[in-house]
């Protein structure tokens, strides 16, 4: 592991799943936790975030085992958010049944020192007020980038515009796209987007892919299909963990003149490879067996099926 770490912020959670596979009834969930799950196969990751005091020590030994270090990981009285939804036949949509904020109600994130100097941040889905909180905390850092929701685009669209003029990259779905754009065209959504700040765009498409954007170019990659898909819950946010933890293994600088376009290109790809192996089981459990070699060798297999 690196000793520079990408510092991941977000939620922490516990998720009730049912998809026409089956159900869980309590599965370690939270955007922080997909996301820095996912780019510890690449690079150190560090975690901000909260949790109640039913959050149990297994879970805490986990993420620890994946060399995630959980100094930024508040323990405090309460509940740990909890969410719970059941996916269509299809699992194309998904109904939202039940969610209990309980702690996450009263986030504030708490950066330990030792992280404030860090290089590489990731802000995950929370409100966009504590998402530039946290960047101003990171006095040296110099590779940031995050995502957000519908509920902060119909909340405050000023305000999260006003975050991500900051950052230096964006990874979005295609509806949310459209929605903080004001454009149908995805095209014209990107470039709108970019005109906001970032230099760089994320499109997520879930089964149909990604598409990153800058200025004078954008590259296209269709999903990887499946045989079967047990859970997408999390595929985005382990995209999000296989995009930013590549790039950090790389050691990449997205604001400078002379971008790799080809390490850029190949963090989508690893992005949307981590993505498809969160379907193949629920929550994080495909997480738990998953090898860094399963993940290049599904690398290479994306390249060969994509080559023309």
């Amino acid at each position: 592991m690196q000793a520079v770490s990408l510092v991941v912020i977000g939620s922490v959670a516990y998720d009730a799943i049912e998809t026409p596979h089956g159900k869980r009834e309590r599965t370690l969930g939270g955007s922080c936790t997909y996301i820095a799950l996912t780019a510890s196969y690449f690079a150190k990751t560090s975690i901000v975030g909260v949790v109640g005091e039913d959050f149990a020590e297994e879970d805490k030994a986990f993420l620890s085992s994946r060399g995630v270090d959980l100094e930024g990981l508040e323990q405090v009285p309460g509940k740990t958010f909890f969410w719970s939804g059941v996916y269509s036949a299809d699992m194309n949509d998904r109904t939202t049944l039940q969610t209990d904020l309980n702690v996450f109600a009263d986030f504030q994130p708490k950066l330990p020192a030792s992280y404030a100097e860090m290089p590489y941040l990731f802000l995950g889905n929370i409100q966009p007020a504590l998402q530039l909180g946290v960047q101003k905390q990171m006095t040296k850092a110099r590779f940031v980038g995050g995502d957000t929701m519908n509920l902060w685009i119909n909340l405050g669209k000023e305000s999260l515009i006003e975050t991500i003029s900051h950052w230096d990259f964006l990874l979005i779905n295609d509806s949310e796209a459209r929605m903080l754009s004001g454009e149908t065209n995805l095209r014209k959504a990107a470039e709108k987007i970019l005109s906001y700040g970032p230099n760089t765009v994320v499109i997520k498409r879930g089964e149909y892919g990604a598409m990153l954007f800058r200025e004078d170019t954008f590259f296209m990659v269709p999903g990887y299909l499946l045989e079967s898909v047990f859970d997408p819950t999390g595929a985005g946010d382990c995209f999000a963990g296989g995009f930013t933890g590549y790039l950090v293994e790389r050691g990449f600088d997205l604001r400078g003149k002379n971008v790799n376009m080809r390490d850029l290109h190949r963090a989508v790809i690893y992005g949307s490879v981590m993505g498809s192996f969160c379907c193949e089981d629920f929550g994080v459990e495909r997480l738990r067996t998953l090898t860094r070699q399963e993940i290049d060798q599904r690398f290479d297999d994306f390249r060969r099926f994509t080559a023309f």
